[in-house]
């Protein structure tokens, strides 16, 4: 099992943070994997600074390239949802 510290802007952060949603589309630069942790940290990109908002998950499935996605990416489902302000 891995770790990964992830940068996630608005809105989608924030649809996470209130539960609406449950998956993240992600380059697979890191090799994802069912089990990985992921650390969301959400970023405000007009301002080039991260808040202090956190979410911790965990992958539960990974699903690779299919037709309405670009070839080196994957959906990450998640769940065990843990938010905090740091």
């Amino acid at each position: 099992m891995k770790t990964h510290e992830l940068k996630t802007i608005d809105p989608y952060f924030e649809m996470v943070w209130n539960g609406n949603k449950k998956f993240e589309l992600r380059k697979n630069d890191r090799d994802f994997k069912k089990g990985d942790a992921l650390v969301l940290k959400e970023y405000i990109q007009s301002e080039e600074r991260y808040t202090s908002r956190t979410i911790w998950c965990i992958v539960t499935c990974v699903i690779e390239y299919t037709l309405a996605m670009q070839k080196d990416y994957v959906a990450l489902g998640l769940a065990n949802f843990q938010c905090y302000r740091s």
